[in-house]
């Protein structure tokens, strides 16, 4: 922010303030000077910083309040004499409209007829090139000035170029087009605000006017537009349009609408002040009720206490008071005060605020610091207790840990995409490649694996990967939806140079096993896994199954698609998994369980059923675990056959079940009842062939 010290000692008394002085205060108060450059005529230019929150010192007005409140000056604010007016009213040669109250808070506009537009006076061109702005014309001169002032941008219409007499302020229609007072000719879009009359746009709101409507030499009367819009509304257009002007950098950092009368006036004075003309009485306006004044209680005592000072209660209420916060008693007795924040301040929101406000205008200098800190440790978090085991599980496993790029290309996010949900991508050049919040983490992944494969990295049995992130979306209404999960990554061992159906499925089952190890060390329960269709395009339809734990599904395994196994330049199949952290997280630690070792031996039967293709191992286990007779105990599963014995379109698949009775040792005979029994369910349930 360019701050001319000539300008700044107007708002100051004694206004005698140099530039040494200015830079010191100014930095002690928060806002270090950057560069300080001599001017021509004596004056003197401060190039400060100023912080994102800080909109209200992006003025004089508010830099001087500022030096004030630290040097114990005190603040003057700008005055002007009463500018004629006329006794017809602004309403009546102005009609205004807002559609969009929720992105224009308020809009407000004075008329002034029969002005002079020229050059600017002395005074005025020589404050605006001290800040490095250029003099284009009395009465824009002014606009420019009471925005480094007081911190308001504004604007001024041509009357009589308003089709119709009029201003409408409602979002752009789509390619609806407008020229802009640089010159280009911009397409805009449905989300863009405009100011427009009764046929075009004539003004991007909170960011540029237009040409069309610009006030010139030919120009009589002038509208007088002085207006607040909602910061993202004009972040978004400045972004989209890739243009950056002193009114976007204040609207974006919030300009509330309570200051907008005083603003307006001083405006409008000073245009009848070096253009003539008359200003008609009173103004148009429309928007939201302005919002009531903000109250913060502050204790003193908890002052003390963060500060580790001892501020009395009327030092606390003087420093505030410099600030321009009122401070009175809070009515409850003691030593409490009622804070009413001023408008320009939406950064002072708790009483934490206040106290910094405190701090700053005391001086970090006089705060006590010692050289030793009290540690008091504290065992670590369950969570990130359970993060360590998911670590520790995974190493062991031969897993490498990576951290992956956040955002992805708009192709790999509808690759592996959830339903139901839309993408969240940014509006930014620099991100023209990547614009889209990952919706998950297997395309870093793939992206990472590649980079493996160009390095010729190997690893025996293969690479694996996995990373815990956070992974993005948004529901249909525009919920924002982030969720942090474990996504692991690893190559189908295999000896030539396509894989087998074996050795497919063999990693397919250690990724299921990897996961098993995982979710038992953590959360202390078994998964399960269910056959389904992928539910995006980036996966093998024939390899896809959900995760569940304990019954709730929280994430998905899946061999990756050729397809984009081509799109990542991976010549090698690869498996991928993604599941939610937060189940397990929640579930930690592990609750053990113990059973006594069986007293009596068991048998076990080896079964062989045809099934068909389509069948799978899920559906064969849970038939056999819903319906098999007693004693039957558990099964496991031994292996898949394909071939001619077994028949087109079908598969022989043996699973080992296993009887057992805890109170005595069965005889072979007493399981062929039991066996013949679940041979009938097998075959009436899924059609199933006995071998055997």
């Amino acid at each position: 922010m360019n701050i001319s010290l000539r300008w700044l000692n107007r708002y100051l008394n004694p206004g005698d303030v140099s530039a040494s002085v200015a830079e010191s205060d100014l930095m002690y108060a928060g806002f270090p000077t950057e560069s300080v450059t001599a001017l021509p005529g004596g004056d003197t230019c401060l190039d400060i910083e100023v912080t994102s929150n800080r909109g209200d010192v992006l003025c004089h007005v508010g830099m001087a309040r500022e030096l004030a409140a630290k040097s114990g000056r005190r603040l003057v604010m700008p005055v002007s004499e009463p500018p004629r007016t006329g006794t017809a009213e602004a309403s009546v040669a102005l009609r205004l409209t807002n559609q969009t109250p929720q992105a224009c808070p308020l809009f407000t506009a004075r008329v002034i007829r029969g002005v002079k537009v020229g050059p600017s006076p002395a005074w005025l061109r020589e404050a605006l090139e001290a800040v490095g702005q250029r003099s284009i014309s009395n009465v824009v001169d002014v606009t420019n000035y009471v925005l480094f002032e007081l911190g308001n941008p504004c604007h001024v219409f041509d009357l009589a170029r308003l089709a119709g007499g009029a201003l409408v302020v409602r979002f752009a229609r789509e390619k609806e087009e407008l020229t802009t007072l640089d010159g280009k000719k911009r397409v805009l879009s449905s989300q863009d605000l405009v100011v427009a009359d009764a046929e075009r746009a004539q003004s991007l709101a909170g960011v540029m006017g237009g040409a069309d409507s610009q006030v010139s030499e030919e120009t009589v009367d002038v509208v007088l537009e002085m207006a607040t819009w909602d910061p993202a509304t004009v972040r978004r257009t400045a972004r989209r349009h890739m243009v950056r002007t002193d009114a976007s950098h204040r609207f974006e950092r919030y300009v509330d609408a309570r200051t907008i009368a005083a603003a307006a006036d001083r405006a409008a004075a000073l245009i009848v002040e070096v253009a003539g003309g008359t200003l008609l009485k009173g103004q148009v306006s429309e928007g939201a009720p302005l919002a009531a004044p903000m109250t913060v209680r502050l204790r003193p005592e908890r002052c003390a206490a963060l500060l580790g000072l001892q501020v009395g209660v009327e030092e606390i209420s003087a420093i505030l008071r410099r600030l321009e916060i009122d401070v009175g008693p809070l009515g409850r007795g003691g030593d409490d005060l009622l804070c009413t924040i001023p408008p320009w301040r939406p950064d002072l929101t708790r009483e934490v605020d206040l106290i910094e406000e405190v701090a700053r205008i005391t001086g970090l200098c006089a705060l006590p610091s010692s050289p030793v800190l009290a540690v008091r440790p504290k065992a670590p978090q369950t969570t990130e207790l359970a993060r360590r085991e998911v670590g520790s599980v995974l190493t062991g496993l031969g897993f490498y840990e990576t951290v992956t790029f956040s955002f992805t290309s708009r192709a790999a996010a509808a690759a592996f995409g959830l339903p139901g949900q839309q993408t969240v991508a940014v509006n930014e050049e620099r991100r023209a490649a990547e614009p889209v919040c990952r919706p998950s983490i297997v395309p870093g992944l793939l992206t990472c694996r590649r980079a493996n494969r160009a390095a010729g990295e190997s690893q025996p049995g293969g690479v694996r990967l996995f990373e815990v992130a956070s992974v993005f979306g948004q529901r249909p209404d525009l919920t924002l939806v982030e969720q942090q999960n474990l996504c692991l990554l690893m190559d189908v061992p295999m000896e030539g140079a396509n894989p087998t159906i074996n050795e497919l499925n063999g990693a397919v089952r250690q990724m299921r096993g990897t996961i098993e190890a995982v979710a038992r060390a953590v959360a202390g329960l078994a998964i399960t896994c269910e056959a389904a269709s992928p539910h995006a395009p980036g996966f093998d339809s024939a390899a896809y199954a959900k995760v569940l734990l304990g019954g709730t599904p929280i994430g998905y395994l899946a061999l990756v698609s050729g397809e984009q196994l081509k799109a990542h330049d991976l010549t090698q199949p690869v498996v991928a998994a993604e599941i939610a952290l937060a189940p397990m997280l929640a579930a930690y630690p592990p609750k053990a369980t113990l059973e006594p070792l069986p007293v009596f031996p068991g048998i076990h039967r080896d079964v062989t059923f045809d099934v068909p293709e389509a069948t799978s191992w899920e559906t064969v286990s849970r038939t056999i675990r819903e319906n098999a007779p007693a004693p039957y105990v558990g099964h496991t599963f031994v292996l898949t056959y394909r071939g001619k014995q077994a028949g087109a379109g079908k598969k022989s698949v043996t699973v080992r079940v296993q009887y057992r009775d805890p109170s005595r040792t069965l005889r072979n005979e007493e399981i062929d009842a039991p066996e013949a029994a679940l041979k009938v369910v097998m075959k009436e349930k899924l059609g199933a062939t006995v071998r055997g």
